[in-house]
């Protein structure tokens, strides 16, 4: 029945519509992400200017170790998302002696394992992306025209700095949706005490979410 699905389609409305005041509603520009993206930018135009970058080169590696730390979580995820499929059974079994707990049908399990699995995979894809793309930052980093000491930095050597700061920013952009997924997928766990209990777990996370976007000491601290 539909409404054995219903905390299912409430999950994915919270994700539409938090994804879409995040990244592309008018208020996207007032969120700690957005103001980061500006502060990778800088960083880039900061490097084009040092003589010496290999500062720079230990932050991206840096950065390519922590991306590769959640893909590697993603990837756990995905795998506890097909071992829930293969013991349905004893799961089931083991939810129906906890009273707080909805049981329901097993193609309702299957189809909510299966939804799980979608995220984590969602969120692996994400962090794959995002470690190609700062991989290419170092790249355009590393191709950057060197500054002799005493110089400013050519139209040239800026421009490369521009490209490196953009893919830095795309890099960054896409290790976040990875990141939101991982959070958002605790919510869709909620699923087991029953649809109203995922919607509110969901609907929570997705606040503190919004919260830190928003509100949070760390944009307090950027605006300052």
């Amino acid at each position: 029945m539909l409404a054995d699905y219903y905390g299912v389609i409430g999950f994915a409305l919270i994700a539409v519509l938090f994804s879409y005041l995040v990244d592309h509603s008018p208020l996207k520009a007032r969120t700690l992400s957005a103001r980061m993206d500006r502060y990778r930018s800088h960083w880039m135009s900061a490097m084009a200017a040092r003589e010496v970058r290999i500062v720079d080169s230990q932050i991206i590696s840096g950065l390519q170790n922590g991306i590769a730390f959640f893909a590697s979580t993603a990837l756990l995820g995905i795998g506890a998302a097909f071992t829930l499929l293969t013991a349905l059974d004893n799961v089931m079994a083991a939810v129906r002696d906890i009273p707080a707990l909805a049981v329901g049908s097993r193609t309702q399990w299957e189809v909510m394992s299966i939804g799980l699995l979608v995220i984590y995979a969602y969120a692996f894809f994400k962090f794959g992306w995002a470690y190609r793309l700062i991989n290419y930052c170092a790249v355009l980093l590393g191709s950057t025209r060197d500054v002799e000491r005493g110089d400013s930095p050519g139209a040239q050597c800026l421009r490369q700095a521009e490209l490196a700061g953009e893919m830095n920013v795309l890099a960054g952009r896409q290790f976040n949706r990875g990141l939101r997924a991982l959070f958002l997928s605790i919510g869709y766990l909620a699923w087991i005490a029953g649809p109203l209990a995922q919607i509110l777990a969901t609907a929570a996370i997705a606040s503190l979410l919004a919260y830190r976007q928003f509100y949070s000491p760390a944009l307090d601290l950027l605006k300052n």
